[in-house]
């Protein structure tokens, strides 16, 4: 434990201490709790995407952070349809000031306005479920958590070959697996407790997000080798700035609301997604 592989395991560990038990709170709780977080972090990965992709340049910065009240806002106010045209709007608008704009753009700089708000609409849909919102972002929660962490523990136990060494250095094969290990067999004992129906289609798929969740890693790491940072941010002790904790979650949360909505009606998102 005293190599430097495991020289952050510690703040690591104390941070989700902290931030686990707030966040599963504000899903509890829903309502205006759950809104406040999702625009808190929303709000917050919009300031680091733009300091990294636009920086001072604050026309962008209101366009992001319009996408982030967009997502977890605007849906109670109008629908989730209006919400999903505002925020595609914004994007829009964000493409063609970057498109004409006097800085020569990159790949990144057309991405940051769906990045912030489609998550952000994706989380605030699955919990607006009364029967399942809260079944559903937990579960979300618990497949994240445990393909971040099997991930962490197996590519630094098992070690081996790597997995994108010229995107994420530390990222290994054995990594991905204990990611899609870990995911379905939390999801198995998740689906127990709850007496949740479905349990190995909903393991399986907990596996297919937690690969999901390992692509939103990279893209993230992507983002901040293009950018030459070593994290998107320093708020969370151990964990860099919001976006690099939440990088997979985001990614999970728009897959997982899509699959809800395709297998339900979109109010019935969280139903759709978890009842097999």
């Amino acid at each position: 434990m005293t190599s430097a592989k495991w020289g952050d395991l510690g703040t690591r560990t104390a941070s989700a201490l902290i931030l686990i038990p707030a966040v599963v709170a504000c899903a509890w709780f829903g309502g205006i709790w759950f809104k406040a977080l999702v625009l808190l972090l929303a709000a917050l990965m919009a300031h680091e995407w733009v300091s990294m992709v636009h920086p001072k340049n604050y026309l962008q910065y209101a366009l992001h952070m319009g996408a982030a009240l967009g997502g977890a806002i605007l849906p109670d106010l109008a629908g989730f349809e209006i919400a999903l045209l505002v925020i595609l709007g914004l994007a829009l608008v964000s493409a063609v000031i970057v498109r004409f704009g006097s800085v020569s753009p990159s790949k990144w700089s057309y991405f940051g306005v769906l990045y912030v708000g489609c998550p952000a609409l994706a989380l605030v849909l699955l919990r607006a479920d009364p029967d399942y919102g809260f079944f559903a972002i937990l579960w979300i929660f618990l497949i994240v958590w445990s393909a971040d962490s099997l991930a962490y523990f197996a590519g630094r136990v098992i070690g081996g070959p790597k997995l994108a060494p010229l995107i994420s250095p530390k990222k290994t094969w054995a990594g991905l697996g204990g990611a899609v290990a870990g995911s379905a067999l939390i999801s198995i004992i998740f689906s127990y407790v709850s007496q949740m129906d479905g349990m190995w289609a909903l393991a399986f798929l907990a596996g297919g997000l937690a690969l999901v969740e390992q692509a939103g890693d990279l893209f993230e790491s992507s983002l901040k080798r293009f950018h030459g940072v070593k994290d998107a941010g320093g708020l969370i002790p151990g964990h860099g700035g919001v976006i690099d904790r939440v990088d997979g979650l985001i990614v999970v949360a728009v897959a997982a609301a899509l699959i809800g909505i395709f297998r339900s009606d979109g109010a019935h998102a969280a139903r759709g997604l978890l009842l097999w």
